[in-house]
């Protein structure tokens, strides 16, 4: 069940971790961002059992926020399939892209994301044999086809062995960054992106099938 603390207007937290329970990191950023003023925080696992999402509702969510938060553990090199299929089904052409697909221009898209392997696993010589950015276009070019700024990712890497004190100062950045957007000292050197066109022959047809 999705919450907001605060005012309309600040920020949209999607929540997706399959099971919360097991979680050692996302659990306690999505517990500390309920206690952020400004924040509405969606489970989507916990609303979306059934995965039948509400996609008005979740559109009139996406518009009314300044900011958009993806918040999950890395599962194969992606996002949970229930993030996913929101991708999939909120983001529709002519409302998030394509031509009067504007809802979401000029808003801001973060992603907060743990892994299970260390960080050093993430290079040429490491078992997943790139650095972690080679990993984020797919988030990149959804924020560029929507018009959005992608913002540079939070991300705590070895979180099944992270120690206490580096979780709790991993809740801690991620608290301060909710608080003070969009006042991020290095977003002047972010540029902004306009949405790109996406030509008529490639656009979907109905319900999105091909």
């Amino acid at each position: 069940m999705d919450e907001l603390t605060g005012t309309q207007g600040g920020v949209y937290l999607l929540g997706a971790h399959p099971n919360w329970r097991d979680s050692r990191v996302n659990r306690r950023l999505l517990q500390a961002a309920r206690a952020v003023p400004g924040v509405r925080v969606q489970d989507l696992y916990g609303s979306y059992p059934d995965y039948d999402i509400d996609v008005s509702a979740e559109q009139a969510r996406a518009a009314a926020a300044r900011m958009l938060v993806l918040l999950h553990p890395v599962q194969w090199y992606s996002m949970p399939p229930l993030l996913k299929l929101w991708l999939d089904e909120v983001l529709t052409h002519g409302w998030a892209y394509g031509e009067a697909g504007t809802a979401l221009q000029g808003k801001d898209l973060w992603l907060v994301a743990t892994t299970g392997g260390a960080e050093s696993s993430y290079r040429p010589d490491g078992y997943n044999r790139h650095a972690f950015d080679a990993f984020l276009p797919p988030y990149e070019q959804t924020a560029a086809l929507c018009g959005m700024r992608f913002l540079p990712p939070l991300v705590l890497h070895g979180a099944h062995r992270a120690s206490e004190e580096r979780i709790a100062g991993h809740v801690q950045a991620f608290v301060q960054r909710l608080q003070s957007h969009p006042h991020w000292p290095e977003l002047a050197r972010v540029p902004g992106c306009a949405a790109g066109e996406v030509p008529r022959q490639d656009r979907p047809p109905a319900r999105g099938q091909h």
